[in-house]
């Protein structure tokens, strides 16, 4: 499962065999992900009531609301990040502490600034980062697929289900494919790879690839 902020395991600063985005071309850049996404996270919040916050998810030891204070909590770093601060990586355990009030209002109040500071980034930038130097680019490329990721977590936690875009498949396999899997697959990053069902549609095959259960149900559905 994806649980860091902005920055994976690394060695001398950088994630060892990672593929930088720009040494691609990929149809989407990581601006365009991360700017997406924050709109397909946003969609996936909308499907929850107040109720269904304390629902299990298909993160482990998650509730739905421990999903929202995970990626809230990265968005909001990585906001001030981008605007020139230095903000302390400190999140909560469980995540879900760090939502104060309406999980909606909360969100909500995070994504505008969050579209603001990414709008006239230089992806070539470099920032200081938890993980050392690296450029504005690299940086957002992990937040920006959590965004997708923990969507479908929101998602499937009320027995919804979303469909990943192609682009943003792309987008993570040629990050990530060269990272080798000793790397890869880690509670820091992704669990180990699951088969897939046989009719498996392109988004439940990369679901699959990210160490979940495509078809995973709530077990209160059960």
């Amino acid at each position: 499962m994806m649980r860091s902020g902005f920055g994976l395991v690394v060695q001398s600063g950088q994630l060892q065999g990672c593929r930088q985005w720009n040494s691609y071309q990929m149809p989407w850049s990581p601006d365009t992900v991360f700017v997406e996404g924050l709109g397909f996270f946003s969609a996936s919040v909308k499907l929850l009531q107040d109720p269904d916050w304390q629902q299990a998810s298909p993160c482990s030891e998650w509730t739905a609301l421990d999903v929202l204070g995970h990626v809230g909590t990265a968005v909001g770093f990585g906001t001030k990040l981008l605007c020139g601060g230095q903000p302390v990586w400190s999140p909560s355990d469980p995540p879900g502490a760090n939502v104060v009030g309406d999980p909606h209002s909360w969100w909500d109040a995070l994504v505008t600034p969050a579209r603001q500071a990414v709008a006239d980034v230089d992806l070539t930038m470099m920032v200081e980062s938890p993980v050392g130097r690296r450029t504005t680019g690299d940086g957002l490329s992990f937040p920006a697929l959590d965004l997708f990721i923990h969507a479908w977590d929101l998602a499937r936690s009320v027995g919804r289900d979303v469909v990943i875009p192609g682009e943003v498949i792309e987008f993570a396999h040629a990050i990530f494919g060269p990272i080798p899997s000793e790397q890869m697959r880690s509670s820091r990053v992704f669990a180990d790879a699951v088969a897939a069902p046989p009719d498996a549609t392109h988004s439940e095959d990369f679901i699959a690839w990210t160490g979940r259960d495509p078809r995973w149900t709530s077990p209160t559905e059960d």
